[in-house]
């Protein structure tokens, strides 16, 4: 799947409808290797990219460490959104996990469109309001289900991730060290 088909389903809900009515950007295409990175520290967001194969991670860095934030798996959009929107350096480095393949578009794109395009407006607001979700529920994970819940529920949603991402990553995105992931993997077991 690709953005105009993401816009097609998800945003019209009309699968297998005419792609033409919702080209209304121009998208680009490219490859990306495994530990590439995508957005770095401090640049500022011009692009917004939907993932069409692979699996990339953003984190933020804090005392020198990295801490993931979050996994994007195919058919998702990743990118810096606060800096995206806002113009501002992004706090966050979006990096390849494995090789991926990227459809993206750039911001003044976005922005043209919105001012001539009601598909452009409302995929705008869906794009937001799926983050607005996903970040919410992400952050009632953390506060509310130990370690192992939340590593529990990630691998029941995405059972790939323990093949595809290394189990320090995992770790880190839980918030927990190594050792306890091992531990917590030992008792599911």
């Amino acid at each position: 799947m690709g953005i105009y088909q993401y816009i097609n389903e998800k945003v019209l809900g009309n699968a297998g409808g005419d792609l033409e009515e919702v080209q209304i950007f121009p998208t680009y295409r490219m490859k990306v290797k495994k530990n590439e990175v995508v957005t770095r520290f401090g640049q500022i967001e011009d692009k917004a990219y939907f993932l069409i194969s692979g699996i990339m991670e953003s984190a933020i860095e804090k005392d020198g460490e990295l801490k993931i934030i979050s996994f994007t798996f195919p058919n998702n959009f990743v990118c810096s959104y606060t800096s995206f929107l806002l113009q501002t350096p992004s706090e966050i480095q979006s990096k390849a996990i494995t090789d991926c393949e990227i459809e993206y578009f750039f911001k003044e794109d976005l922005e043209q469109a919105y001012k001539t395009s009601i598909v452009a407006n409302q995929f705008g607001r869906y794009v937001i309001e799926q983050l607005f979700i996903s970040k919410l529920k992400r952050e009632n994970d953390f506060l509310t289900k130990t370690a192992k819940e939340a590593y529990q529920d990630l691998i029941k949603e995405r059972p790939e991730i323990v093949q595809e991402i290394p189990l320090n990553k995992i770790a880190k995105y839980l918030g927990i060290q190594p050792e306890s992931l091992s531990r917590i993997r030992a008792e599911i077991s």
